[in-house]
């Protein structure tokens, strides 16, 4: 596990997303929990809003998804699971 990766992440208000990890690679390697931005479950029919960016396969991702930047959540390193990219 390590910064930018991609997991599936199980969260308890919005259920099953993508979960970009962006928390330092110290914390990442130490610590039980780690900051991640939300992608949306399900694919994008819109444009990217001003505070969003738009990942897709490339990024393993299975369709064009938006992520939201201006939100970071606090997630369980165990509760983030299949790994997603390169």
């Amino acid at each position: 596990m390590k910064q930018w990766d991609i997991w599936t992440g199980d969260f308890a208000d919005a259920g099953p997303h993508p979960a970009i990890l962006v928390s330092h690679p110290d914390r990442v390697a130490r610590a039980p929990l780690v900051n991640v931005l939300i992608g949306s479950s399900q694919k994008a029919n819109r444009p990217a809003r001003e505070n969003e960016v738009v990942l897709n396969g490339t990024d393993g991702l299975d369709w064009e998804t938006p992520v939201k930047c201006d939100l970071m959540y606090l997630a369980e390193k165990d509760r983030l699971y299949r790994r997603r990219g390169p």
